[in-house]
């Protein structure tokens, strides 16, 4: 199957071919790099129809109230699952099982002390600062 494509004519200027790349769940999106390649760049003020990455991590629908994380809705992690339930689906593309879970949360209270010349540097700053 070919990939589709969409074509930009400017007057004056040979026809843009751009590569339509198919949305993971939202809409398809067309790759306008090679613009700079004619000379040519988008204005899209306010960052409002730009997608500025691929993620398989995150999916984000602001208009529609949308925040997946793996797949799984925001509100879903923070009603059942805990913070490092969901460090592990980040990590891994999964919730752990139970003794997923029970390793994972081994492996990182086991390596949470903080080394000391960062203890060091971050004494430096104040107590309140942000």
């Amino acid at each position: 199957m070919t990939e589709p494509k969409a074509i930009l004519t400017i007057p004056g200027q040979p026809p843009i071919e751009l590569r339509v790349l198919k949305g993971t769940l939202g809409q398809n999106v067309v790759d306008i790099g090679p613009l700079g390649q004619h000379d040519h760049f988008s204005f899209d003020p306010g960052f409002t129809a730009t997608a500025s990455c691929e993620s398989k991590i995150t999916y984000i629908d602001g208009d529609q109230g949308i925040l997946l994380h793996r797949g799984y809705p925001i509100e879903e992690l923070a009603e059942k699952s805990d913070y490092l339930e969901t460090c592990y689906l980040l990590l891994n593309g999964e919730l752990p099982n139970a003794q997923q879970k029970a390793e994972f949360e081994n492996i990182i209270t086991t390596h949470t002390m903080v080394n000391r010349s960062v203890e060091q540097f971050l004494s430096g700053f104040r107590y309140d600062s942000h």
